[in-house]
């Protein structure tokens, strides 16, 4: 007995006529029932950008045949997914545990599509949490230039022996290394608060209750070389008043830093984030 797989396609090229009747052609092809489609044109870069769910009964092989001559046509950058299929996840952390006790607590009640062979950390702190999902961890000292080093080079040994698919920062303390960023481009995301106007160095919360700031909030971007000036795949905010003292701004944000990264890698683990120069496409 055949049995049906949902798969998810995502597409990119340059846009094109006759992209979208090539492609529906292929998956009738593969005997495929389309069960979701959303598409972009980027009128800014003139890329075509597609994300489809399909159910065919046809094995990879074959399904992969079909889109062949597609995405050959059309010089397509083209990815072939199952739907569900848990994302090999490796998450680096410091001492603050909220994003990581929400990724680890929504992946454990099957609302985050990830697995997590290992937590990173330069300190401590979070092994008992770590522990209490049942997720190894190892820490490493990270206060010298020798030790960053080290550091990042266990992070790439983990990526490799594990097929890491997404590395994320989870309030991940330390800048990383062009070198790392380079080798892990477009698969890396971080998360910080996000304030105006901004606010650099200790106790940002103090500083924005200091200012009486309105609204706080929090970004998940890629990681590069350039310091949180990533493409942005989420954002959030929360409107605040003079009431709030700075312990409660600190809770506020650290909800808001919660939802926002649990939500940029939910959507990445789904195959909905694309690339577009600095930008990206979130196909929700």
């Amino acid at each position: 007995m055949t049995t049906s797989t949902h798969w998810i396609v995502t597409l990119t090229c340059d846009d094109k006529p006759g992209i979208v009747h090539a492609i529906s052609g292929a998956i009738v092809e593969a005997g495929g029932n389309i069960t979701e489609s959303q598409q972009f044109s980027s009128d800014d870069t003139g890329r075509f950008f597609m994300r489809l769910q399909v159910e065919s009964d046809a094995p990879r092989e074959i399904f992969e045949q079909a889109l062949a001559p597609v995405t050959e046509r059309y010089a397509m950058e083209s990815q072939l997914d199952v739907v569900g299929r848990p994302l090999r996840t490796l998450v680096l952390a410091s001492k603050a545990g909220h994003c990581v006790n929400d990724l680890l607590y929504r992946q454990r009640a099957g609302q985050l599509t990830i697995e997590l062979p290992l937590i990173m950390s330069n300190h401590p702190d979070l092994g008992s949490l770590a522990k209490f999902y049942e997720v190894p961890f190892e820490s490493h000292p990270v206060t010298t230039p020798g030790q960053k080093l080290a550091f990042e080079d266990r992070v790439l040994e983990v990526v490799e022996q594990n097929d890491i698919e997404l590395v994320v920062l989870a309030r991940y303390m330390q800048i990383l290394s062009p070198e790392l960023c380079a080798q892990l481009s477009g698969k890396i995301i971080n998360i910080h608060h996000s304030f105006l106007p901004g606010f650099k160095g200790a106790n940002p919360y103090k500083q924005a209750h200091a200012r009486g700031v309105k609204l706080i909030g929090a970004t998940a971007h890629f990681v590069t070389s350039d310091l949180d000036e990533g493409p942005i795949i989420e954002q959030n905010v929360v409107r605040v008043d003079h009431a709030s003292t700075p312990r409660e701004l600190v809770s506020i944000g650290q909800d808001e830093e919660s939802r926002t990264l649990t939500q940029a890698v939910r959507w990445f683990a789904e195959n909905r984030v694309l690339l577009d120069g600095a930008r990206t496409i979130i196909f929700r």
